[in-house]
């Protein structure tokens, strides 16, 4: 009798213990929150760096989920309702597409076009003339890079004849970096990133044209104060300084 009743109390403390540990775990994972970072593509590097060195010692609890695409395909879905804290965008118009979202833009960073082609440089592209002979592949007019692209065409005079358009610089990289397009406009930024397997052609005035990148908090943010925390991490020394590694320019820290 003494090994059943000893046997029954062993078992229930046990399955206390296990509901307690199943409480613990579920208090746990309450605890926590979610912050939501709608980004340009191009950030798809520098923006977790911040997150994992500047944000995440401070702000513990909360686990970050980045969404990287091209910034008008990001203000498309803001404007659609997908829920999002932050949306840092590689222009001001598509912050302007979401303005009534928007809780005080501001600008963090800048950042340049560079004219790439595949390690080898097996088309001889010389400039952005011989590369429009060649296989060009730039960015979408709607997407930043591509505005920016527009701006450097009219800058320097020549009509551009791409054979494809791309929704984000990334996809324009790769085609490059893989050898199907002979030529790409990329920010230097992506250049930097695989300047193992691309070479910069030296394209005079490209500097000249650039593009402001903008961040803001949401107004229906789901997480709001780890949406501020988020953005002051980026706008920090340690935040703009990662940028800074990365080929970005300093932002301005203005409103729009």
């Amino acid at each position: 009798m003494l090994k059943r009743i000893t046997a029954v109390t062993v078992a229930t403390l046990l399955l206390a213990a296990c509901s307690q540990g199943a409480n613990t775990s579920d208090a746990d994972s309450d605890a926590r929150s979610q912050l939501i970072v709608f980004a340009a593509a191009s950030l798809n590097t520098a923006f977790p760096r911040i997150a994992e060195d500047v944000f995440e010692p401070d702000n513990p609890g909360v686990d970050i989920t980045f969404s990287f695409e091209g910034s008008s395909a990001l203000a498309e879905k803001i404007l659609a309702g997908a829920p999002a804290d932050v949306f840092a965008s590689a222009n001001v118009g598509n912050i302007d597409k979401v303005r009534e979202a928007a809780v005080s833009p501001t600008e963090f960073t800048k950042n340049t076009l560079r004219l790439i082609v595949p390690s080898g440089n097996p088309a001889g592209v010389t400039d952005l003339a011989s590369a429009n002979a060649a296989k060009l592949v730039v960015c979408a007019p709607q997407v930043p890079c591509g505005a920016a692209t527009t701006q450097l065409a009219e800058h320097v005079g020549l009509t551009l004849t791409p054979v494809s358009e791309e929704q984000s610089v990334t996809d324009v990289r790769t085609k490059v970096e893989t050898g199907e397009a002979d030529a790409g406009l990329v920010y230097v930024t992506d250049a930097m990133l695989v300047k193992d397997k691309v070479e910069i052609v030296d394209v005079p005035g490209i500097t000249d044209v650039g593009t402001s990148y903008m961040i803001t908090t949401l107004a229906d943010a789901p997480n709001p104060d780890a949406a501020k925390a988020f953005l002051d991490a980026v706008m920090s020394e340690k935040g703009q300084a990662i940028l800074t590694q990365y080929g970005f320019g300093t932002g301005e820290g203005e409103s729009k």
